[in-house]
């Protein structure tokens, strides 16, 4: 009986035993079901974070084509506008037609400033060549005095629009065609998107190509836009082009680089936009200067108020050396509104901001906008800060370097009064000395000569 009972007992725990043992083998089955689906979880959690960070990364990176160039069609737009503005604004009020003369005072900044203006404005490249040639035959039809009409308004309007086409296809000294992409009035429409490229940049390859490529471009600009009376050697233009190419790519990738390794990647990123504006200021000064540099050594022609040389075959130095120094000031100053202004209002002004951060696609086509504007804008004034045809005053102030300095200063600092190059009499070249003007029998007070642009 005794026995039974153990038996009984042993049978009873080991049924227990086994029991426990299965229990606890589903609870651990529980635990380690319920472990893995909660990794499980986290990871398809993990997983959609990532995605969505991705996502937005490229959705912020990718560039909206379509509403860059609408916007890029406004900002040329605008432009244009601009000029057909002031062009019917001052159709009645223009000085009268001269076959030397200027639509507006050139001893006036806002004369200047209409003046570029007009001639930067891009409708100009919709006139074909037969157009411009049509233009021109009108002007020598004026000269010559066989053309006459019964409204003088309306006559003298129409020889200014002819002489305004013709002066943004013809070359001033060769009078033979410029290409358009290197056209004062293709500057917007053409230049215009390759600085949007250099501001929109956020990394060092893409910034560096756009470089490149904006300086190849403004060498062939200023190339095109030279003072032809002074020859040009294959040399010259590779060393402008070499050294203007080398100092854009030098100054981009040496800012570029100590901004990503000094600050974090969102910000660096931020910063980048203005890499472009330090690059572009020493690139285009230094293709400028190169390329406008052997005039200096030449010499460029002095001309009276009609535009006829005061000596033939005879150049100045001094003239050359004031052109080649205020046009490269010029495009030094250029840089500004261009690759500054656009990013400065974008960062600074809330209404941008806003829209920026609500949608990140619309960064570029704003920029685009307010880049071609401020180019529009800004090119008309800084090439009107001096004017094209200086003058040289024989009896001036060159003789007294502090004089010299404050003219130039005041010119540079102010846009309102005008850059007068001055030479006193006594510093003058030989051979312009005691010059008579054979109309007025008197000598000559003032010259002029082309300074370029």
């Amino acid at each position: 009986m005794f026995a039974r009972v153990v038996a009984s007992h042993r049978s009873l725990a080991a049924i227990s035993h086994r029991s426990f043992l299965r229990s606890a083998t589903k609870r651990t089955s529980s635990s380690n079901a319920s472990a893995s689906t909660a990794n499980a979880k986290t990871a398809s959690a993990a997983t959609q974070q990532s995605s969505k960070a991705s996502g937005a990364a490229a959705e912020d990176a990718a560039v909206p084509i379509g509403a860059s160039l609408l916007a890029a069609l406004a900002g040329v737009s605008v432009v244009s506008a601009a000029a057909a503005v002031v062009e019917n604004a001052t159709a009645d009020s223009c000085l009268p037609y001269t076959p030397n003369g200027q639509r507006f005072s050139q001893d006036e900044f806002m004369g200047r400033f209409s003046r570029m203006l007009l001639a930067c404005d891009p409708r100009l490249l919709l006139y074909t060549e037969d157009q411009v040639l049509q233009a021109q035959e009108l002007l020598e039809r004026a000269a010559a005095g066989s053309i006459g009409g019964d409204d003088p308004a309306a006559l003298n309007r129409s020889l200014w629009e002819a002489r305004r086409i013709t002066d943004a296809a013809l070359h001033p000294d060769t009078k033979e065609f410029i290409p358009r992409p290197f056209r004062m009035s293709g500057y917007v429409p053409y230049n215009g998107p390759i600085c949007v490229a250099m501001v929109a940049s956020t990394s060092t390859p893409s910034l560096l190509f756009w470089s490149w490529v904006n300086q190849s471009q403004n060498a062939l600009v200023n190339y095109y836009n030279r003072n032809a009376s002074s020859p040009m050697s294959n040399q010259t233009l590779i060393t402008s082009y070499s050294a203007a190419v080398g100092s854009a790519l030098a100054v981009a990738f040496g800012l570029a680089t100590f901004i990503q390794k000094r600050y974090p990647a969102a910000q660096a990123k931020a910063l980048m936009k203005y890499v472009a504006f330090p690059s572009a200021v020493v690139a285009s000064s230094l293709n400028c200067y190169i390329v406008r540099s052997p005039e200096i050594t030449t010499g460029v022609p002095l001309t009276d108020e009609h535009g006829k040389n005061v000596l033939e075959g005879a150049t100045s130095q001094v003239a050359a050396k004031r052109g080649v120094e205020s046009t490269t000031l010029s495009r030094a100053l250029l840089q500004a509104p261009v690759y500054f202004v656009p990013p400065l209002l974008m960062g600074m002004l809330p209404p941008f901001q806003k829209l920026v951060q609500n949608n990140p696609k619309a960064r570029v086509p704003l920029t685009t906008f307010l880049l071609l504007v401020s180019f529009g804008v800004g090119l008309p004034v800084t090439t009107a800060i001096f004017p094209q045809v200086a003058k040289m005053d024989i009896f001036s102030f060159e003789s007294h370097p502090f004089l010299l300095f404050f003219t130039f200063a005041q010119s540079c600092s102010t846009a309102i009064f005008p850059q007068v190059a001055k030479m006193d009499a006594n510093d003058a070249e030989p051979q312009f000395q005691h010059l008579v003007n054979p109309q007025t029998q008197q000598p000559y007070k003032v010259f002029y000569y082309n300074k370029g642009l």
